[in-house]
């Protein structure tokens, strides 16, 4: 939604009169002498500064903005994210800042009704003053907080000023208050230099601040959102949604509730508009009462565009403003909603019960990945940082993304772009891995967060649903006494009973409920992974070794238990929502936190930019399975990225494979917060890994996936069409030089949303008495002659093939955006990986095979202007055939 009013971005003086200006219009049929306004709304984001709260000078601030940032824009701290200085930055949680700034308040202005302060964001223990009048107290960084200024503001300078308490030092106190230490496996105490002392589930402050195994700890201060000043007289506009009543083929049925507060009863009038179809709304007549209370129109949008998801159809939206008008007063607010019925189903059936997203009727396989906050500094993350993730995952793609309760509801950029891109968004309440406390307090301020998150965010097309919270039911599995992860048997009964009855509250009463109110009809899963939920207490845990299966599964037998990648093919529930591999990001990255000297996966730093444990060993355990581990560190840092994208891509095309039985596959992650080893498929500074590459062939429309078992080739199609398809798989059995050995066609019907083995052929038979060092099977499926799909299976692992050495030709044809490089080779070259040896570019496919004879176009965007010289100085490739020569 957006706010009617004047915003200035350079705010040096608050003038009623010149935000008045943007604001006077005259109504069809009213008095065209009589002026009416509406609220006037300005940011005030210019003139901040900032400083320690008990010594130092006053620095200049930016808001939005954090302590940390704007300590690293004055020079006074380095880089928080590269080498180890994040050891040394500890400090800055421990302490009080202040920040303030002025504003030039006139007659006119003060002369309002009302003047309210809204802030969207405090981080988070605050006290916001005006002339050192106490308006308000923030200990909630996820809710918006509003103040009345009128009593304590005057004509001319006013002074408004933030005192922001040490997160640490209140959450020391709490936890003392506790009695007892909650247990939180990802809270990085020990960096934070306060032992194991766990505060994060004390605050209601973004969790992965706090440290998580792919994040570093950084407990940050600061006005992360912005500041408001609205002035108003008699009423104005608090909210508005449209709900949507009854949707069929040739009309939408919608009712617009708006939220108005009114001084004094009164008559009005509501109308509704749409920008894209003319004629479509309506308005009414009605009769305000004093305070804050609902109000309804309803109107029609005849044959309704319906909003699909990204590979199914357009997401259309509609755009509508909302209109109150009195004889002195006209407000407004304007929104997007998408039409289209939506549903997570769940349906008894042989297996168990399923669990899938019923998306205009039709039941919609959810392909996607897991999101994080792009940065530990939350305001450094912009729309364009937003666009640049939610295109890559269009590019990939995925229909969905599931934003993860460890890190923060996103900005209303993040959701505006989901809905441009018909990416569905899985969102969960910002809670994880830990348990929490149970006071009234506590409770309340979780209460109004949910309400505050619920209302911002329900007009929304791409929101699916919302979940309690990240793995706490998992964790604990209160009714099994030896489950869960060994949490409770670490307290006492009392104790145990004390933070079960806050997880009662909150994910079975307070969470539901809150949606009941403000967004109904909205499905909630108080906990993921979940297998079943009563709609009031009774729970069944997740457990794939269970003979029946429901609800969504977190997947971590490859990674922690340290289990082969085959295990994905058979370790398969109803909904896939957590699994994942890790590797480092590429070499440019790596270079941006770690010199020269520095540049060995034990080394300090990177051990550091490490957050996993078991991660540098797992990566390798993992690695030397399958390839020749690589001495050299760039070799290492290229195998490991094409190692997690053939791994996860076995998780990605098997969940695919079981639809109807699986209907979603979202890895673990697509995105980080800082440059670090981690699972994510795209790095800190939005460089794609090879995971990305493989994600968007593994969720194509269309898939053809083949692999062995027990001596057999299988190949299987799916399909995410909605139509039949006649079609044809076309097997080519293949040597390294380009010779062809076996060639077979099949025909067949590509049923519509379907899932299918297409054929089986034992190995002996298939290769015969050829060496299966030096083969391949190439596995395209066809319609008529475009090529639907397309896969290259190996009969044995890298490390064990005997690759040729291939001579790799290539011209570069210029383009509006970049370049095409048409690329061919004489002899197989796997895993070709394409780079820019300084710049960055967007490659439309990366580490693929280059089969001999075969001339591939591969688009080259980018991200600075690139003349042809510099592109063939600085154009690279890596191959498997160098890693195993090496070895």
């Amino acid at each position: 939604m957006v706010e009617t009013g004047l915003t200035k971005r350079r705010f040096l003086k608050v003038s009623a009169a010149g935000a008045a200006l943007g604001l006077m219009g005259t109504q069809a049929g009213a008095d065209p002498h009589t002026t009416r306004t509406g609220p006037s709304v300005m940011t005030i984001d210019a003139g901040w500064q900032f400083r320690d709260a008990e010594e130092g000078p006053w620095r200049p601030a930016h808001v939005p903005g954090t302590v940390h940032t704007d300590l690293l824009a004055n020079g006074v701290i380095s880089d928080p994210f590269y080498g180890m200085n994040e050891l040394h930055l500890q400090w800055i949680d421990k302490r009080a800042w202040d920040y303030r700034t002025e504003l030039v308040l006139d007659a006119q202005l003060l002369a309002h009704d009302h003047i309210e302060l809204e802030f969207s964001g405090l981080d988070t223990y605050a006290d916001v003053y005006l002339n050192d009048a106490l308006l308000l107290r923030a200990d909630n960084m996820f809710r918006t907080w509003s103040a009345d200024i009128k009593p304590h503001a005057r004509i001319g300078t006013n002074e408004l000023r933030v005192h922001f308490k040490s997160p640490i030092a209140e959450g020391l106190k709490r936890l003392a208050g506790l009695g007892f230490d909650p247990p939180a496996v990802d809270d990085w105490s020990e960096i934070g230099g306060i032992g194991h002392k766990k505060l994060s589930m004390l605050t209601r402050k973004a969790p992965y601040h706090y440290g998580w195994d792919w994040g570093p700890r950084f407990v940050t201060s600061g006005i992360w959102r912005p500041v408001r000043l609205r002035a108003w007289n008699t009423c104005r506009i608090v909210d508005l949604t449209i709900v949507q009543d009854r949707l069929t083929k040739d009309e939408a049925q919608l009712t617009a509730w708006f939220e108005i507060l009114a001084d004094a009863d009164g008559p009005a009038q509501l109308a509704v508009t749409c920008a894209d179809e003319a004629g479509v709304g309506g308005k009414t007549q009605i009769a305000l009462k004093e305070g804050l209370h609902r109000y309804q129109l309803s109107f029609v949008v005849p044959a309704p565009r319906l909003w699909w998801t990204n590979g199914l159809g357009r997401p259309d939206l509609y755009r509508f403003h909302g209109t109150l008008s009195t004889q002195t007063v006209q407000d407004s607010r304007s929104l997007r909603i998408g039409l289209r019925t939506l549903k997570l189903t769940r349906k008894a059936d042989a297996h168990g019960e399923s669990f899938f997203i019923e998306l205009n009727g039709v039941p919609v396989f959810m392909k996607g990945a897991n999101h994080i906050p792009n940065d530990s500094f939350l305001p450094r993350v912009s729309r364009e940082i937003y666009a640049r993730e939610i295109a890559a995952a269009a590019y990939a793609h995925m229909n969905m993304i599931r934003v993860w309760g460890g890190g923060v509801y996103e900005d209303d950029a993040f959701y505006d772009l989901c809905d441009e891109r018909g990416i569905l968004v899985w969102q969960e309440f910002i809670f994880a891995c830990t348990m929490y406390p149970g006071d009234a307090h506590f409770l309340d301020n979780v209460r109004q967060e949910a309400v505050d998150n619920i209302r911002r965010l329900r007009n929304h097309a791409c929101l699916a649903l919302w979940v309690g919270n990240n793995e706490i039911d998992t964790a604990w599995q209160n009714d099994v006494p030896d489950g869960g992860w060994g949490w409770k048997q670490k307290y006492t009964e009392a104790e145990r009973k004390a933070l079960w009855n806050a997880y009662e509250e909150i994910f079975y009463r307070i969470l539901p409920e809150a949606l009941a109110t403000h967004d109904a009809g909205r499905f909630y899963w108080p906990s993921s992974p979940l297998a079943a939920w009563n709609g009031q207490e009774k729970v069944r845990h997740a457990n794939l070794a269970t003979p029946t299966q429901s609800g969504d599964i977190h997947y971590w037998g490859v990674w922690w238990g340290e289990l082969p990648f085959s295990s994905y093919r058979t370790s398969i529930g109803r909904f896939m929502s957590e699994y994942g591999f890790q590797s480092f990001p590429e070499y440019k990255t790596v270079a941006a936190y770690a010199g020269p000297g520095e540049h060995s996966i034990y080394s300090p730093v990177m051990k550091d930019h490490q957050r996993s444990y078991i991660g540098n060993g797992t990566i390798t355990t993992y690695m030397a399975r399958d390839y020749v581990v690589p001495k050299d560190f760039r070799q290492f840092l290229y195998v490991g990225q094409v190692l997690q994208g053939d791994g996860v891509r076995v998780a990605m095309e098997a969940h695919r494979m079981h639809k109807p039985y699986c209907m979603g596959t979202l890895f673990w992650q697509l995105n980080d917060c800082w440059p670090v080893a981690s699972w994510s498929s795209i790095d800190y500074y939005g460089r794609w890994k090879a995971l990305q590459y493989f994600a968007r062939k593994s969720y194509a429309p269309v898939l053809v996936s083949s692999w062995t078992d027990d001596g057999i080739v299988k190949v299987g199609v799916v399909s995410d069409l909605l139509d039949d398809q006649a079609a044809s798989l076309r097997l080519r059995l293949l040597d390294f030089d380009g010779q062809l050995l076996r060639d077979e066609t099949i025909s067949f019907l590509l049923a519509a949303n379907s899932a299918a083995t297409a054929c089986e052929r034992p190995i002996a038979g298939l290769i015969a008495s050829a060496d299966p060092k030096k083969l391949l099977l190439q596995a395209t499926l066809l319609r008529r002659d475009r090529v639907l799909a397309e896969d290259i299976l190996y009969f044995r692992p890298p490390k064990e093939l005997a690759l040729p050495a291939p001579t790799i030709t290539w011209q570069a044809h210029p383009t509006r955006t970049g370049f095409v490089l048409s690329l061919s080779s004489t002899k197989l070259a796997k895993n070709l990986y394409l780079s820019l040896a300084d710049s960055d570019a967007q490659f439309s496919d990366n580490y693929f095979d280059l089969l001999p004879g075969v001339t591939r176009q591969i688009e080259v965007r980018p991200v600075r202007r690139l003349s042809a010289a510099r592109l063939s100085r600085e154009l690279t490739m890596m191959h498997m055939e160098e890693i195993n020569r090496a070895g």
